[in-house]
C-alpha cells in the first residue's frame, strides 16, 4: 500500500515535468517526431497513476476494516470482562456510541486522514523543492504560504478538540436517551407520556448546537485553506507571465510550475478536514481507552473441582458496593449442604440479591469468603464456576433470537449440547410449554428482551434456561413473582424434583416459594438473624411473620402447619 501511495505520488509529480518537455521541446522546436513518444509517456504515466490509486484503495479499505472490527471485537471482550460494578456506573448509550460512531472516527482517519497526512506533507515538501529549483523567486512565493497555514493549524486544533470531545459526548447521551425510550416504549405508551419523553429528548439534544459550533469553527479554518493555495496561484501567474516575458524561465518551466503548484491545493486545502479528523479520531480514541484501561476487577482463579457436590458456603462475608462507604453485608454465615434448598426471606433491601450475586461473582465479598465444596469461589476458574451455578433473576433478561436460543444460553453448544428431551423437561419444569404455540415454536424469535410475551412467560423461560443448565447449585432470585397462583403450584411442584439433586438458594417474599425450601434464612439489615424451618420462624420469630403478611396463603398455611 505505501508503495503504490508513494509511487502514486511520484507520478503526480512527474508528468508536469514531461509537459515541461513536452512544451519547451518537441512544441517549441515543432518537432512532430519527437511529440508522440512523449505524448504516450504522459499517457502512460497518466494510467499508471490511477491503477497505482486503485491498488492503495483497496489495499488500503481491506487493512483498515480489518483493523475496526478487530477493535470492535477487543471491545465487545473487555465490556463482557468488566464487572457489573463498571456496567451499573456506565450509561449504556454510552458504551454504544464507543462501539459505533467513535470506532467509525478511528476508520476514517486510518483510512483516509492518517495516509494523506503523510502523503501530503511529502508532496508539499518535495513539489516546494521542485519549484525553487525550477525558479527560486516563485518558489519562495509558494514556500511562504506555509507559515499561515501552520499559525491557522495550531489555532484549530487547540479549539476544535475541545468542540469534538463535547459533540462525541452528547452523542452518548442521545444514545442513552434513544436506547431507553425504545426499551420501554411499553410504559411510555401506557401512561401516554410520549409528548412528554419526546420534550425531554429534545431538550436532552444539545447534539445540535455543539455540532454547529464544530461546523462554523472548520467553515471559517477551511475557508482560509482555501484562500491561501488560490492566492499564490494568482501571484505565480503574474509573476510568471513577467518572467517568462523577460526570459528568465520558459513557456514550458511556466507551465510546469502551474501544474505543480495546482497539485497542492487539495493537499494544503485538505488539511483542515484531515486534521479535523485526526481530533476526532484522538478524542474517539481517548474515550475507547477509558474502557480498555479500566482494569477488571473480577479475574478467574486457575484451580477446578473435579467432582463437585454442590456445597455451598459463606463465612463472615461482607460486601459493600465500590464508592461506599456503607455495607450492605455485614458478617453473614450460611451453610448448604449439597441438594439441600434454604429459602432466603427479608425485607427489600436487605441485601438478598447482592447475597445471591456472590456466588457466580457477579460482584466479590469484601471481607470473608464464600466457597463451593471448600474452595474460595475466586480460586476457581471463572468458567467452571459459572457452570456450576445457574441464576433466574426476578427481571428475566431475554435476548433478540429465537426461544430455543434463549433457552440454550446456558449451554455450551460444542462442549454440552442440549439434547431435545432436555429440552422439553425444562420446559416441563417452567410450565413454558407456550413456546410450542408461537408461530415458529422454539425457532420463533421473540424481539428485544422478549417484548413479545408475558411477563409470567418471560419468568418462566428465564427459569427453564436456568434448569437446562443442569447447574449444581441453582438460584432462583423471585422468579415466580409474575406467575397466577395456578401456574406458580404447578412450577413449585416441578421445581421440587429438580431442586432434590440440586442445591438451592431461593429469595423468597411469598409463604408458597418458602415452603419449597428445606430451611428458611431470615436477613436482616444485611445480616443472617435467624435460621430454622418455615414453621418454627413463623411461630417464633415475630419479623418473620410480619415479612409474610401480607402473602394471602399465609392464614391457610400458619393455620396447617400450627395444627399439625
Amino acid at each position: 500500500m505505501a508503495a503504490a501511495a508513494l509511487g502514486a505520488v511520484g507520478l503526480t509529480i512527474t508528468i508536469p515535468l514531461v509537459t515541461k518537455a513536452i512544451i519547451d521541446g518537441p512544441i517549441a522546436e515543432r518537432d512532430l517526431d519527437a511529440l508522440l513518444p512523449l505524448g504516450l509517456l504522459a499517457l502512460g504515466l497518466g494510467v499508471l497513476e490511477a491503477f497505482l490509486i486503485w491498488v492503495r484503495r483497496w489495499v488500503q479499505a481491506d487493512a483498515v476494516l480489518g483493523l475496526e472490527t478487530e477493535i470492535r471485537h477487543d471491545l465487545y471482550e473487555r465490556l463482557q470482562a468488566l464487572p457489573m460494578s463498571f456496567h451499573t456506573e456506565w450509561e449504556s448509550g454510552q458504551l454504544l456510541s464507543r462501539a459505533t460512531q467513535d470506532l467509525s472516527a478511528i476508520r476514517r482517519f486510518a483510512g483516509f486522514g492518517l495516509l494523506f497526512l503523510v502523503l501530503n506533507i511529502l508532496q508539499v515538501t518535495v513539489v516546494t523543492g521542485v519549484l525553487l529549483h525550477l525558479y527560486w523567486p516563485l518558489g519562495l512565493v509558494v514556500a511562504a504560504t506555509a507559515l499561515p497555514v501552520i499559525w491557522l493549524s495550531m489555532r484549530f486544533e487547540k479549539r476544535y478538540v475541545v468542540v469534538s470531545r463535547r459533540v462525541q459526548d452528547e452523542q452518548g447521551d442521545l444514545a442513552t436517551r434513544a436506547e431507553e425510550g425504545a426499551v420501554g416504549i411499553r410504559v411510555i405508551k401506557s401512561f401516554g407520556r410520549s409528548d412528554h419523553i419526546s420534550r425531554q429528548y429534545e431538550a436532552a439534544a444539545k447534539l445540535y448546537a455543539t455540532s454547529m459550533d464544530k461546523v462554523r469553527l472548520s467553515a471559517r479554518f477551511w475557508t482560509f485553506l482555501e484562500v491561501i493555495p488560490n492566492l499564490a496561484v494568482v501571484i505565480v501567474l503574474l509573476m510568471g507571465a513577467i518572467g517568462v516575458g523577460k526570459g528568465l524561465l520558459t513557456p514550458g518551466e511556466l507551465v510546469a510550475f502551474i501544474t505543480l503548484l495546482l497539485s497542492l491545493v487539495w493537499p494544503v486545502a485538505s488539511l483542515g478536514v484531515i486534521l479535523a479528523m485526526a481530533q476526532e479520531a484522538m478524542t474517539a480514541s481517548a474515550r475507547i481507552l477509558e474502557i480498555f484501561d479500566t482494569e477488571p476487577d473480577i479475574v478467574g482463579g486457575t484451580r477446578r473441582i473435579d467432582q463437585p457436590r454442590g456445597h455451598l458456603r459463606f463465612e463472615a462475608v461482607d460486601f459493600a458496593f465500590p464508592d461506599s462507604d456503607e455495607s450492605v453485608l455485614r458478617g453473614v454465615d450460611l451453610d448448604l449442604a449439597p441438594g439441600e434448598t434454604v429459602a432466603l426471606v427479608g425485607a427489600t433491601g436487605s441485601g438478598k440479591t447482592v447475597l445471591t450475586s456472590l456466588v457466580p461473582r457477579l460482584y466479590d465479598v469484601t471481607g470473608g469468603r464464600v466457597t463451593i465444596d471448600g474452595v474460595d469461589v475466586r480460586q476457581l476458574e471463572l468458567g467452571q464456576l459459572r457452570s456450576l451455578v445457574a441464576t433466574a433473576f426476578e427481571e428475566p433478561t431475554l435476548f433478540s433470537m429465537s426461544a430455543r436460543e434463549n433457552l440454550t444460553l446456558g449451554r455450551d453448544p460444542d462442549l454440552d449440547p442440549a439434547s431435545e428431551a432436555e429440552i422439553e423437561q425444562a420446559l416441563e419444569v417452567a410450565q413454558a410449554g407456550f413456546v410450542h404455540e408461537l408461530p415458529w415454536g422454539l425457532d420463533t424469535r421473540i424481539g428485544e428482551q422478549g417484548m413479545a410475551l408475558s411477563g409470567g412467560q418471560r419468568q418462566r423461560l428465564a427459569l427453564a434456561r436456568a434448569v437446562l443448565a443442569q447447574p449444581k447449585i441453582l438460584i432462583l432470585d423471585d422468579t415466580l413473582s409474575a406467575l397466577d397462583v395456578h401456574t406458580e403450584r404447578l412450577v413449585e411442584e416441578a421445581l421440587q424434583r429438580v431442586l432434590a439433586d440440586t442445591t438451592g438458594l431461593i429469595v423468597a417474599h411469598r409463604a408458597s416459594t418458602v415452603l419449597l425450601a428445606d430451611r428458611v434464612a431470615l436477613l436482616q439489615d444485611g445480616r443472617i438473624t435467624h435460621v430454622g424451618d418455615h414453621r418454627e420462624l413463623l411461630a417464633t420469630v415475630p419479623a418473620y411473620r410480619d415479612l409474610l403478611g401480607s402473602d394471602a396463603d399465609l392464614p391457610v398455611l400458619a393455620h396447617e402447619e400450627v395444627g399439625a
